[in-house]
Parts: structure tokens; C-alpha cells; sequence
């Protein structure tokens, strides 16, 4: 079978899974196009700004549109979050003081926020005297809730926090259901605090987002899903009044919270991008989908399954050597847009344990819900496939992947 009649043949199988993404994107878009409405974005509100930013009305709309089409009181969004790791950092501080404690129900945090949380030194949140209890995840990958149960009456604490994609671990992401029954049974077990929620690779791969199914906060980066490939920085903050006006505090100062905050280059690609973002994340599902039914017919073993759409823009793929690891994070720069011709090397990447090797061949620099891949230099060698602006890029990558692989 050439490689053009593999992906034929998994276009085929996959054709329900691609109308119910497309179905999904429809469904946000018309979300999205409707809190552009109720907010009357207007050219206006595209205009640079400087100095302190008072009455940023391009500022204070982005944030008012943002929060109605993800069903939030309030939300935060803003070129001065520098990653979906900053953002995290600054709803961290933002919400817990000295002596919180957090409960972590869906297993250790991503790579790059553990040492914000347990760096020893370096002003991280144990530093300021807030502890944290992880729980390990059940080998099925879902949360031990009754151990869970248990730990909510033995303790008190400030926070649940959940974490909706993978990470750099070999499970599912959860879905928004899933982030839903946590926060309706950590409320049953009479859990008053924040539940907050790492909401990074999942905006718009499903219809609803976690404000939507009872959490507090949700927190991700710009430069992922919700920028559209056109936002060139920043994150956002987005749920209730309460907690999101404690998160402003501490990304400027207490004494000016949300009325401050300039941005010289002007609002047009964070409006533009959003507008963009529930089809881009559309083609980047069904990219998904289409690398893991090609490489599952090779035989390698790749998250999640294929019999329905994943919770997230994210697939892991596993592999026998670390050459066969790089040679696929190499295939995928190779056909990227920029910086194609760069041969990729492994290196200490800040806030990661171990060296990683990173495919990021992308008109904003490191930005994954462009078509990217990278992977942490060790056993099991697995590397995390992600994004595409276009499905036509994808398919095109994919070609590339299959013929590498077949040398």
C-alpha cells in the first residue's frame, strides 16, 4: 500500500469522527461570533494603547468577550501572561496565601509548573508556605476518587486543581464531563474552595468548556487553542468574579487590579485569532486523528484511541529507540512552514527534569496549536504531536511522516 492510499484509507475510517469535530466547530463559531456581537467589538477596539492603559476599551472588551463565550463571570486576557506556564503562576498567586493547602486530583502537574509549586528558593508557591497533596491517578488514568473523598475530610484545603491534558504522561486527556463530575463530587464531599482548572490544549475541542461544568478558573495560553495562530503572546484568566479579580491584583497590583494594562502593538490579532480558533482547533482534531490512524496501521502504539474524538489537540506516540524518536520529531520540523531546513537537537530546556527535543517550525515562536511535536529524552520514548492551522497541512505532514518512516 503506497502512503497516499494509507491516509485515503484512514480519511475513509475516520470520516464520522472528521464531521463531528466540523460539527463542534460550527457550534463554537457561532458561540464566539455571538459574544463578538453582544459585546459590539467595533475597529476601535483594535487600537494600540500605551502608558498605564486607563480605559483600554480594546483591553476590557477582549477580556468581556472572552468570558461570555466561555460561560465566565470575568476574565483576564492579556499580552503581559507570557505562557500557559505564566498564567498558571499568576492564578496560583493570585488565589492562595501562606498556609493553603491544594489538593492536586488529577496526579502531578505538567512538567514546567512543578517547580512553581515545589521549587525550593527560587520564590515558589512552598516558599510562601502553601503545601499540596498529589493524588496519584488510578491505572485506568482516571482519578481515585475515593481516596479523594477521604483526603477532603481528613484536610482542609484552598484548592482543587485539575489538569486537562496529558502533559508529558501516557494517559487520556479528560473531557469536559469528566472535569465536571470531579468538581459536582468534590462539592458533594462539601468542598467550599477554588476549583481550578489547567485548561491548556482543550478550548473549543468540545462544546462546552470547564466554567461551564463547575469550575472556578480555567487558565491556558494564547499562543495555544484560543489565539487561532494569530495571537503572538499572552494568556488569560477566565471564571468567577471572585477569583478572577484576585488573579488581576497580582498580574499588576492591588491597588489597580483590571484597570491597568497597555499594549502598544494593538488588539486585532487577539480578536482575529479567537475568532478563528474554534476551526483552527477543528483542524487540528482531525490532523490528530489522521497521524494516529496512520502510524496505529505501522503497529506503534499511540493515545488516545481512535474510536472517538479526543478531549484534546495533543497525541502521544510511542516508540522502540530514541532514534526512531527524534527521526519523527525531525520529520515534522522538515515540513513546517519556518525554519524547515534546521536539524533539531535535544537540549535542557528550562523547567523540564531531563533534555527535550522540540519540532516547532512556526510563524509564532513555539506555538503549539501550530503544527509541532516534541518529546522528553527518555524511556518510554514517546513523543506529544500537536496542532496544525490548516487539516491540508496536516495531511501534507503526515505524507512526510509515513514516507521518513518508511526509509
Amino acid at each position: 500500500m503506497t502512503v497516499d492510499e494509507r491516509i485515503l484509507a484512514q480519511e475513509a475510517r475516520l470520516g464520522t469522527l472528521f464531521a463531528e469535530a466540523d460539527d463542534i466547530a460550527l457550534y463554537n463559531q457561532e458561540k464566539v461570533l455571538n459574544a463578538f456581537k453582544a459585546e459590539r467589538v467595533a475597529l476601535r477596539h483594535f487600537n494600540p494603547s500605551s502608558g498605564y492603559g486607563y480605559g483600554d476599551e480594546g483591553r476590557e472588551t477582549l477580556g468581556r468577550v472572552y468570558a461570555r463565550a466561555f460561560g465566565a463571570e470575568r476574565a483576564i486576557v492579556s499580552p503581559a501572561l507570557l505562557s500557559g506556564t505564566h498564567a498558571l503562576t499568576v492564578a496560583l498567586f493570585g488565589v492562595l496565601r501562606p498556609g493553603d493547602r491544594v489538593l492536586f486530583l488529577t496526579g502531578i502537574p505538567y512538567d514546567t509548573i512543578r517547580g512553581v509549586i515545589w521549587g525550593e528558593g527560587n520564590g515558589s508557591l512552598k516558599d510562601f508556605g502553601v503545601t499540596g497533596d498529589v493524588l496519584p491517578l488510578l491505572p485506568s488514568g482516571k482519578p481515585d476518587l475515593r481516596r479523594a473523598g477521604e483526603l477532603l475530610a481528613e484536610r482542609q484545603y484552598k484548592m482543587v486543581y485539575l489538569q486537562r491534558s496529558r502533559g508529558y504522561e501516557l494517559r487520556d486527556a479528560f473531557t469536559v464531563e469528566e472535569l465536571g463530575q470531579m468538581c459536582s463530587f468534590v462539592r458533594e464531599k462539601g468542598f467550599e474552595g477554588c476549583i481550578f482548572v489547567d485548561n491548556c490544549y482543550g478550548e473549543f475541542v468540545e462544546k462546552r468548556e470547564p466554567t461551564e461544568a463547575g469550575a472556578d478558573l480555567i487558565v491556558g495560553s494564547l499562543i495555544k487553542n484560543p489565539g487561532g495562530g494569530l495571537a503572538p503572546t499572552g494568556g488569560y484568566i477566565a471564571g468567577g468574579a471572585r477569583y478572577t479579580q484576585l488573579c488581576e491584583n497580582r498580574l499588576t497590583a492591588p491597588s489597580v487590579g483590571g484597570e491597568i494594562g497597555s499594549y502598544a502593538y494593538g488588539y486585532q490579532p487577539f480578536y482575529q485569532g479567537f475568532f478563528l480558533a474554534p476551526h483552527v482547533v477543528a483542524q487540528a482534531v482531525k490532523g490528530s486523528l489522521l497521524i494516529g490512524g496512520c502510524m496505529e496501521a505501522l503497529g506503534y502504539e499511540n493515545f488516545p484511541a481512535l474510536d472517538k474524538l479526543p478531549a484534546d489537540i495533543t497525541r502521544a506516540i510511542r516508540f522502540r529507540t530514541e532514534r526512531e524518536l527524534t527521526g519523527f520529531i525531525q520529520s515534522v520540523q522538515d515540513v513546517s512552514p519556518v525554519d524547515s531546513f534546521v536539524k533539531l537537537e535535544a537540549w535542557d530546556m528550562p523547567g523540564y527534569d531531563c533534555k527535550v527535543i522540540m519540532a516547532a517550525g512556526t510563524f509564532v515562536a513555539g506555538a503549539s496549536v501550530e503544527l509541532s511535536a516534541d518529546a522528553p529524552i527518555r524511556a518510554p520514548y514517546t513523543a506529544y504531536f500537536q496542532g496544525g492551522l490548516t487539516y491540508e497541512h496536516c495531511k501534507l505532514a503526515c505524507r512526510a511522516i509515513l514516507e521518513k518512516l518508511a526509509e
